[in-house]
């Protein structure tokens, strides 16, 4: 079936694909959504998309921000007594580098609330160990980090936004370098430039093993210095507060849970950025921390936003396994603890338990092989020998460089009786980076008006079926740069009305249940999201198949119906809020929508292998889309709550 959808002055072509012939089932989550694949070749991820998400600016019924609801710049729980409602230019969700870095920018032009799930630091870029890539050698060149992407994407990168990526790459380092980054230098005073998986030179900009920590830490400073930023930790970003004008729909902020006080704070802005991270936390071993719970892609997904690519989810080669250290931890860890990249691009091997090298078996490029590829030669050793981990070793380098250039895990792994600069790292692969995401154009905005997306929550074309080590702070910093004018523009054109606030109905916490209701519907919310973990890694991990993809999709469908059946039957309801429910909504709205997108994939590429289809098809060189269905929406994690018509 071909059909079209309007795209600025011409018409965007796809192809819908329909799910055993039944289109938007009633009794499933796919009756919320609506899968095609772009079939015109000629129209660019970046050239076409930035079309199809044009945004046309509106105006709201003209009132100024609300002076008097401005809270304390570093907000705690404590100075919360002002009001639940707060009036903003600007709200930024997540407090990574792509929030932080636009923040900075946009409080030249007005006041920016920055929402954090925890402590500002706690996000994924704080856990970012290799660095950041970008050219800054003469030997290098941006058409080689382009084709570096693109190869590593398995050529379903956009090659605009891969182009743009690449180009402006060095500015955006340049400038966290003038704000008071520190990355290393070699001993001839030039920035000491790295190299990993994937990467042809060395291009790879650090801080030791510990460069996300440095950039976070320049990030927050300029941030907490700048009056017009104000930094709101420990909020939990509920559901996007969205309006309908006309066939556009409009988003004018969020609402928010204090997880600290059990308030319900709303925020209404002109613009809001979405910078929310990844979904690592669907899966039980994941380098991410416990933030990563997917819970700005499932937002965006309610608010009818378009979201792409969700099949394909990074497992990274190399987290360290814990049960192979000789000391092991007194208690499981939260999230693996990751052995960068880095340590395979200085020379590391990769043996089996016999102390048998693999990766040459597998691809000529071995240790150096893209990540895909290196976590399946992993995957396919552990099921061939029945072992739980393989060896990584860089012990033959010299023992100073090994503890200057990886001090960090060096010390974690010291914890845990091992010596790396004498014995090998016990490692596995686990849960990374999601691909995939909320569909951005050129400059972070997606089919929302007044919505913009960065980093890891966005889908920009730049990463195609595989990210390329390290492409992805480099991606933070240059769309939250590139989002930032535009928001500009939309923030000037419109207005916000103070009875904008009380257009939708607020979310309650369940003080209504009983001590013991709630301790029931915690501790069987705690249940279900562990065995929706271990359904994602027995069915939806490395190496996937029809079979098994099916049965997870029935499995997942089948434990939500359960889990929501219990909840309300004990007195929950759809528009009460407590921290572990709705991010148990999130953790079934993007695990249905990573099922449902690998289904659709017919091919293996890149981070998806299925062996029913085990071949790259040039007919199927296309993004997955899943578009809102405004028909059925039968489940709790993907009901539009918060969309009312505009006044």
């Amino acid at each position: 079936m071909t059909t079209c959808i309007p795209a600025g002055s011409g018409k965007l072509h796809y192809r819908v694909r329909d799910f055993k012939g039944q289109g938007c089932r009633k009794a499933s989550w796919l009756s919320s959504v609506t899968f095609s694949r772009y079939i015109q070749k000629e129209i660019s991820w970046s050239r076409g998309v930035s079309k199809f998400l044009q945004i046309q600016r509106c105006n709201f019924s003209h009132s100024p921000i609300n002076e008097n609801s401005k809270p304390l710049r570093t907000v705690t729980s404590s100075s919360l007594r002002d009001g639940s409602t707060k009036f903003f230019d600007f709200t930024v969700i997540g407090s990574g580098v792509a929030g932080l870095r636009y923040a900075l920018e946009v409080a030249k032009h007005g006041s920016v609330a920055v929402i954090t799930k925890a402590e500002p630091h706690e996000s994924n870029t704080n856990y970012a160990q290799g660095g950041v890539s970008a050219v800054l050698c003469p030997s290098d060149s941006v058409e080689s980090h382009v084709q570096d992407t693109i190869v590593a994407g398995a050529y379903l990168c956009d090659e605009e936004t891969v182009r743009v990526v690449c180009t402006e790459g060095p500015e955006r380092i340049r400038e966290l370098i003038a704000m008071g980054a520190s990355f290393d230098h070699g001993e001839d005073g030039n920035l000491h430039l790295a190299r990993e998986g994937g990467h042809s030179h060395r291009r790879i900009v650090h801080a030791a093993d510990m460069t996300g920590k440095e950039i976070e830490r320049a990030l927050l400073e300029a941030v907490l210095k700048d009056p017009n930023i104000f930094m709101f930790q420990h909020h939990f970003a509920i559901d996007l507060l969205t309006s309908q004008d006309g066939s556009e729909t409009v988003c004018l902020g969020v609402d928010t849970l204090n997880t600290e006080t059990l308030e319900v704070i709303r925020f209404i802005s002109k613009v809001t950025l979405l910078a929310s991270g990844g979904a690592g936390q669907i899966y039980p071993t994941t380098t991410n921390p416990p933030v990563a719970t997917g819970d700005g892609i499932a937002m965006a997904h309610r608010a009818q936003a378009v979201v792409s690519n969700m099949e394909f989810v990074q497992f990274h080669p190399t987290a360290l396994a814990d049960e192979g250290l000789p000391v092991k931890p007194t208690k499981a860890r939260e999230n693996a603890f990751l052995i960068t990249e880095a340590v395979r691009g200085d020379g590391g091997i990769l043996y089996n338990l016999d102390m048998e090298r693999f990766m040459p078996l597998y691809d000529e490029r071995a240790e150096l092989a893209p990540r895909d590829v290196v976590a399946r030669s992993i995957d396919d050793q552990l099921k061939k020998r029945n072992e739980k981990y393989v060896l990584l070793d860089i012990s033959h380098k010299p023992r100073d460089k090994i503890l200057s250039h990886f001090p960090n895990i060096a010390a974690e792994c010291l914890k845990g009786g091992l010596d790396i600069t004498c014995q090998s790292i016990p490692v596995v692969p686990a849960a990374h980076y999601m691909c995939g995401g909320v569909r951005a154009g050129l400059q972070g905005e997606t089919n929302v008006q007044g919505l913009y997306v960065a980093g890891e929550v966005a889908c920009t074309g730049l990463h195609g079926a595989n990210r390329l080590a390290s492409n992805s702070l480099l991606e933070a910093l240059v769309f939250a740069r590139r989002a930032v004018q535009p928001s500009i523009d939309h923030m000037k054109s419109s207005t916000l009305d103070f009875s904008a606030s009380n257009l939708w109905a607020r979310p309650v916490v369940p003080m209504s249940l009983e001590r013991n209701v709630i301790n029931k519907i915690l501790t069987m919310t705690r249940e279900v999201r562990k065995e929706l973990q271990s359904i994602m890694w027995n069915y939806v991990g490395i190496v996937r198949s029809t079979t098994r993809l099916e049965a997870a999709e029935q499995k997942i469908h089948d434990l939500e119906a359960k889990w929501e059946d219990y909840l309300f039957r004990l007195g929950w309801e759809p528009t009460m809020v407590g921290l572990e429910a709705c991010e148990m909504r999130n953790f079934f709205c993007c695990a249905k929508m990573v099922v449902s997108s690998a289904l659709a994939r017919h091919e293996s590429r890149g981070l998806h292998y299925t062996i029913d289809f085990p071949h790259v098809e040039e007919s199927e060189r296309l993004p997955t889309i899943i578009f809102p269905c405004s028909s059925v929406k039968s489940t709790w994690s993907s009901r539009q709550l918060h969309n009312q018509p505009m006044c």
